[in-house]
């Protein structure tokens, strides 16, 4: 047991602290860069494709992470890393108001998806860790609060520091100032460090991940990532700019996580009584109309109904995943996770650059939501050709 974690912490706490950690490393290092967007394009100059770029190297950090993620083993620096990206985060969101210049930018990006990707891939496995190892039910739903949460919280921040500090980069600033909030439970919360792994005997027991199963969950991840970090960028500019939606793209992010928030607990019911794989493919199936709606429609119904359904599916698709093949690699959920993440991750370097190039070119995001949709409905033929899983869940 780490000497700076409380030995007697509670499990609300454990769930507290790791939502909070979420908050801090997706919400803020990640989402802020959503609606502060617009203004950053607007009192600076930057570009569709600079802002893809930027979306690009912030995912390229989070490969990273996920590549160190997969390659660590050992607990306490799997827990070190975690508590180390928690205060970048911070850094990351701050450091963005330093200055215009783009090398500048990159840096804290790239940084902050790096920061994304402790809190997400190493936070939840100390999470799920600490939940099978108390023989509670091995679900991820309720930690992915942190994920909508997150939103919300980026998306109120983003419109309440535009009408105190219009400037950019006070509105950086007060963002980190706002994470300052979540860091302090984040941290005194932290999951403690799980024991050393059993012997070699015990992780025989441990369900069996076959290579096709693997490469082809893979796959329908790399159309997941695709089809989150379109809108995870570019949802508030796509609103900004529909004339008759000016002004409201705040209101549609802060949708994306108020539909996020209750949705985890629906998603894991829905897997309890259907089974994990055909959950799945009804939030690929949603998801991907949400997707399609405003492209088919520039009304802000359609934006609004994409908004939420984008933010109902997106959290059901990252928990089911995660904690399905945490679960096939107990003594290392993070671990497991990392290496399915890469694929998410790499979509989410490529679609932002395409993405990007293609507003830049045609001035409207309608052809890259028509691309996502065609990338979603192949990650959801691909999921289809998987058994359902039969991995026993662990009750309270």
């Amino acid at each position: 047991m780490s000497k700076d974690i409380p030995s007697t912490l509670q499990p609300w706490q454990v769930m507290v602290g790791g939502i909070c950690g979420l908050v801090l490393s997706i919400g803020l290092a990640r989402f802020a860069f959503t609606p502060l967007l617009p203004q950053l394009q607007l009192q600076t100059g930057l570009s569709d494709a600079a802002a893809g770029v930027l979306a690009a190297i912030n995912y390229a950090g989070y490969i990273s992470g996920a590549l160190a993620a997969a390659w660590i083993d050992g607990a306490r620096w799997r827990h070190r890393l975690y508590s180390m990206g928690l205060w970048l985060s911070l850094l990351s969101v701050a450091g963005m108001a330093l200055s215009t210049w783009m090398p500048n930018w990159l840096l804290w990006r790239f940084l902050g998806g790096l920061c994304g990707a402790t809190g997400m891939l190493l936070g939840a496995g100390l999470v799920l860790g600490w939940l099978m190892r108390q023989g509670r039910r091995p679900e991820l739903g309720v930690l992915f609060i942190g994920l909508g949460l997150g939103i919300v919280v980026s998306a109120l921040g983003a419109w309440g520091v535009d009408k105190i500090w219009p400037l950019w980069s006070n509105q950086w600033l007060a963002m980190a100032a706002m994470g300052l909030v979540f860091l302090i439970p984040a941290w005194l919360w932290r999951p403690p460090v799980p024991p050393a792994q059993p012997s070699a005997s015990h992780a025989a027991d441990a369900p069996k991940v076959s290579r096709r199963w693997m490469l082809t969950m893979a796959a329908s991840y790399f159309a997941a990532g695709w089809g989150f970090v379109i809108n995870a960028t570019f949802t508030v500019a796509m609103v900004e700019r529909e004339p008759a939606l000016a002004g409201q793209g705040a209101l549609a992010w802060a949708l994306v996580g108020l539909a996020a928030m209750p949705a985890v607990f629906l998603w894991d019911k829905v897997a309890r009584r259907w089974g994990d794989t055909r959950a799945l493919l009804l939030a690929f199936g949603l998801q991907t109309v949400s997707v399609i709606l405003p492209a088919l429609s520039g009304s802000l119904a359609a934006a609004l109904g994409g908004a939420l359904g984008y933010g109902a599916t997106f959290i059901g698709i990252v928990s089911l995943t995660l904690a399905l093949v945490g679960r096939r690699a107990p003594h290392n959920p993070g671990k497991a996770m990392a290496r399915l993440t890469l694929s998410y991750g790499a979509a989410q370097v490529i679609a932002p650059l395409v993405a990007g190039a293609m507003a830049q070119a045609t001035g409207t995001f309608k052809g890259a939501l028509w691309l996502t949709t065609g990338v979603m409905l192949l990650g959801m033929a691909l999921l289809a050709t998987l058994p359902e899983d039969e991995t026993p869940s662990v009750h309270t």
